[in-house]
């Protein structure tokens, strides 16, 4: 099991080289730089000029992403061009906002999504299943800033039961958790359906119900963890998605996270905090892949003894 999770590890190098190469080459090509956000309205050609040749502006691409990676390996990512603090710092005091409406949001697409599934797949082709797949569909298609909106309109607005944006009040969850969770646990439903139909089909499942067991036995007890492989490979890569994902819902609630702070970087051109946005979001979410992988071997045995 060891050797598996150093390899793991020693994969992740490649993708976090491929995705500061991508994210690099991006804001190189892109119109504007960190000088004429710095100048502003002192931005005369002279001025910028001088500016850029400081910063290193003008250097090849080559050079400056040489320089970009050196500057990470060494734990610089760089100073905010708009705060003026240091990007490991800024992301370090929003992380925890993002963080726990990814979790909340994950916790509420598993606590409504695998019951649901469950249920749905036992109870295949009645008026329970029909209603579940319509509503997982419908949920899943809904965008997440109409969906976001419409709760603002209808609980903070017109009923008047939760605050419409921030996070003053305990109930400043609900709504953001609400509209980044409810794709998410529709998605999980129809996952934990499909995963259970293809289980409940096999024959020892037949069998354990040939021997007299109880459904509901043989529901939770053998069928339901070998139907987790899938459902739980979706969460996590969702659990991902919602930590990058989350700029809409931080933005319509004036969330202070991760994307809508990138948001605003990339609107000012605050390339430090792209970059390191960026990178840190994708180093996040290839640790929750690899603890994903690591869940297989508790969840299902045959998966730990291959590495024994």
């Amino acid at each position: 099991m060891h050797k598996f999770i150093l390899k793991r590890l020693l994969m992740m190098i490649p993708i976090i080289l491929g995705v500061t190469l991508i994210i690099f080459f991006m804001t190189y090509i892109t119109p504007g730089d960190a000088a004429v956000v710095i100048l502003a309205e002192a931005a005369t050609p002279e001025a910028l000029h001088a500016l850029r040749y400081e910063m290193g502006l003008l250097d090849p691409f080559l050079v400056q992403y040489s320089r970009f990676l050196v500057n990470i390996v060494q734990g610089d990512f760089g100073t905010s061009v708009r705060t003026g603090r240091g990007v490991i710092q800024e992301i370090y005091d929003r992380f925890g906002t993002t963080l726990l409406l990814a979790l909340y949001g994950t916790i509420f697409s598993v606590v409504v999504g695998i019951p649901l599934g469950i249920v749905a797949a036992s109870k295949q082709n009645t008026i329970f299943d029909t209603a579940a797949n319509a509503t997982g569909l419908l949920a899943f298609s809904i965008p997440n800033f109409w969906l976001g909106l419409m709760l603002i309109l209808f609980f903070a607005l017109r009923l008047d039961l939760l605050p419409p944006s921030g996070l003053m009040e305990p109930g400043g969850w609900v709504l953001p958790i609400l509209t980044l969770g409810t794709g998410s646990a529709a998605m999980v439903m129809r996952m934990t359906r499909s995963s259970m139909l293809e289980v409940i089909r096999q024959d020892y499942i037949r069998t354990a119900r040939a021997k007299g067991q109880k459904e509901s036995v043989i529901i939770w007890n053998h069928a339901l963890r070998n139907a987790l492989i899938p459902v739980v490979t979706a969460v996590g890569l969702d659990f991902g998605f919602l930590l990058g994902g989350a700029v809409l819902t931080e933005t319509i609630y004036a969330l202070p996270g991760i994307g809508r702070f990138m948001v605003e970087a990339i609107q000012s051109r605050d390339t430090p905090i792209i970059h390191g946005g960026v990178l840190f979001l994708a180093l996040v979410f290839s640790l929750v892949n690899l603890l994903v992988d690591i869940l297989y071997a508790y969840i299902d045995p045959r998966v730990k003894s291959q590495y024994k």
